[in-house]
């Protein structure tokens, strides 16, 4: 599995004193570490001496405080590093542990290191590389994020399971819940770590989520699917 999240607006400020970002030991440093220090140096140089923190304990909105990756029990946090992306404006890709300082740069941002265009735009290419071989070898995707990052990467290959959340009315009706989505998608992310196994087909992440007690309903074919977790 590999579990796509998005990084959230709100983000926490790491400590005086900690250590700064180590570019090279970021993911994917000979695909992506070129398009980072060109942003670094046009947005703020100043980003590669602030102290950093893991990303998990950086990004502290509403996804992350349902997914909590530090009450996770041993196996399932070993499992999130294996299989936990985050997508970026500033880094492209980052793991839950990987240590970076607080910054703003969202993802329809058009930065000068950006070579003219939004920063979705500059990731899309390296981003379909850093991820090439996951895709190639069918890796199920669980798709957490939304908008513009969203946009930045879907794979060619594997399934990909979107997930989804929506408001159920008296008469039937759906409305997508905007703000919530957040809280739903981090305890969808969650369960699929915490489960005994992790799952290998799109019938396996309702599965997990349908146990969890959630009322999901899972629609698609082939590598496009949809999981909507739905509030009555």
């Amino acid at each position: 599995m590999l579990l796509l999240l998005p990084p959230s607006e709100g983000k926490a400020m790491p400590a005086k004193g900690r250590k700064p970002v180590d570019l090279a030991a970021l993911p994917f440093p000979t695909v992506l570490g070129p398009l980072r220090e060109r942003l670094i140096e046009v947005v703020d140089p100043a980003l590669l001496t602030a102290p950093a923190a893991p990303a998990a304990e950086v990004y502290d909105g509403v996804l992350f405080g349902q997914l909590d990756l530090a009450s996770l029990p041993t196996a399932a946090r070993r499992r999130a590093a294996r299989s936990v992306l985050i997508a970026s404006g500033l880094w492209g890709l980052v793991g839950p542990s990987d240590r970076i300082p607080h910054y703003k740069l969202p993802i329809d941002a058009k930065p000068a290191g950006a070579g003219g265009g939004t920063l979705a735009a500059a990731w899309r290419p390296l981003v379909a590389e850093a991820l090439a071989e996951r895709d190639a070898a069918r890796t199920l995707v669980v798709d957490c994020r939304s908008g513009g990052y969203a946009a930045v990467w879907k794979p060619r290959q594997a399934a990909r399971v979107e997930v989804r959340a929506f408001a159920v009315k008296p008469d039937g009706s759906r409305q997508v819940i905007s703000h919530n989505a957040k809280a739903t998608r981090g305890r969808v992310a969650r369960e699929l770590l915490l489960a005994a196994r992790a799952p290998r087909k799109p019938a396996d992440v309702a599965a997990i989520a349908t146990a969890a007690g959630l009322d999901v309903e899972l629609t698609g074919a082939g590598a496009t699917w949809t999981l909507d977790v739905l509030e009555r």
